[in-house]
């Protein structure tokens, strides 16, 4: 069970938020967009710490499960809590896939497949401008202002 508070921020929070995004980050995140492949700010990141949701700031990969899948996203093969994701059919462009959102504000994240490394088999396929990165040691972000001063692992 996750420690984070899973409620879905307010209208009012919404759209304050929605109002310091980019029109890329905004496309993406709350259009369901894909940004162009090998080009994401955290495609080739290798620093130690946690990925969190770049619209409400929700703890979702840590840096230990990612790994280069050569697609020109960022790769996961497990998230930080399995609470922190929620997953739609995604039947879009001709095919079915698997979409992620954040749990907690809904924001478009990617998209999971079955053909990622042991342990888990799952290539979590994301946005970087759908995540925020902070280093290992540092407060992740509480961009909600619900008090969750947690140290990034």
């Amino acid at each position: 069970m996750t420690t984070f508070d899973l409620t879905p921020p307010s209208d009012d929070a919404r759209n304050a938020i929605s109002r310091t995004l980019d029109d890329d980050s905004r496309r993406v995140m709350l259009a369901h967009g894909t940004e162009a492949p090998f080009c994401g700010a955290f495609l080739d990141n290798k620093r130690d710490g946690t990925y969190c949701c770049g619209f409400c700031g929700l703890p979702l990969f840590r840096s230990d499960a990612k790994f280069d899948s050569g697609t020109g996203w960022p790769s996961f093969f497990a998230p930080y809590d399995p609470t922190h994701i929620r997953y739609i059919r995604d039947s879009s462009h001709g095919m079915v896939r698997i979409e992620e959102v954040c749990a907690r504000c809904g924001s478009h994240l990617g998209h999971v497949f079955p053909d990622g490394p042991p342990p888990t088999g799952e290539r979590h396929c994301l946005n970087s401008v759908s995540l925020q990165f902070t280093p290992r040691g540092e407060l992740l972000p509480d961009i909600l202002g619900r008090g969750e001063r947690v140290i990034a692992d």
